[in-house]
């Protein structure tokens, strides 16, 4: 039996979102219109306003219904500290943390040569501009523990070397209540050799 072509499309449409493949996306295209279809409206709706509205921070770059997002226009955080992450994604994680009361800059991915992705099409440009207007005493880098991330971390501390700027990485290891012998060689690795003195 072959599929109408609209449920196609809708299958075929589903299947952009991250960790989707075909089965689930049939999956979620069929409980849309036979389960939720109230629902399926009111995300089609809200999704169209989100992408109609929302758009990128002018000092950020971060995902904002306004020029200037809500961090950003935050006079109680510390402006001297400029954290810098691959995404929108990667600020919220640092902000459910509770433990940075900083500003960030949202770079929108990370150096891949090998996809083409250089230094101008992450917006390392617009930070070092943003570097030289505003007073930073640290950046921190924090900027995802893969290949890509730890290459982008490097690349902008090149660019810095003679700048003056405190520049730091974030800390790679063991996560808290993580046992040894379930950690990969690579985690143990940047831990031991990131270690502190007690």
């Amino acid at each position: 039996m072959s599929l109408s072509p609209l449920i196609q499309q809708l299958i075929n449409a589903l299947r952009c979102l991250p960790g989707v493949g075909p089965k689930s996306a049939q999956r979620m295209a069929f409980h849309l219109l036979e389960r939720e279809q109230d629902a399926a409206l009111v995300l089609a709706q809200v999704l169209q306003k989100s992408i109609a509205e929302l758009g990128r921070c002018e000092m950020c770059s971060t995902l904002s219904e306004t020029d200037v997002c809500e961090v950003c226009d935050d006079s109680s955080r510390n402006n001297s500290l400029l954290c810098v992450v691959e995404t929108p994604m990667d600020v919220l994680a640092v902000e459910q943390t509770g433990g940075f009361n900083g500003l960030y800059f949202v770079l929108g991915g990370h150096l891949s040569p090998l996809d083409g992705i250089g230094p101008k099409d992450i917006g390392i440009d617009k930070l070092l501009t943003r570097l030289s207007e505003q007073a930073v005493n640290e950046l921190i880098l924090a900027t995802n523990p893969t290949v890509e991330g730890e290459a982008t971390a490097h690349y902008i501390a090149e660019q810095l070397r003679d700048s003056g700027f405190k520049v730091s990485r974030i800390a790679h290891g063991v996560p808290v209540g993580g046992e040894l012998e379930y950690v990969d060689g690579g985690t143990l690795a940047h831990a031991i050799a990131g270690r502190r003195a007690l």
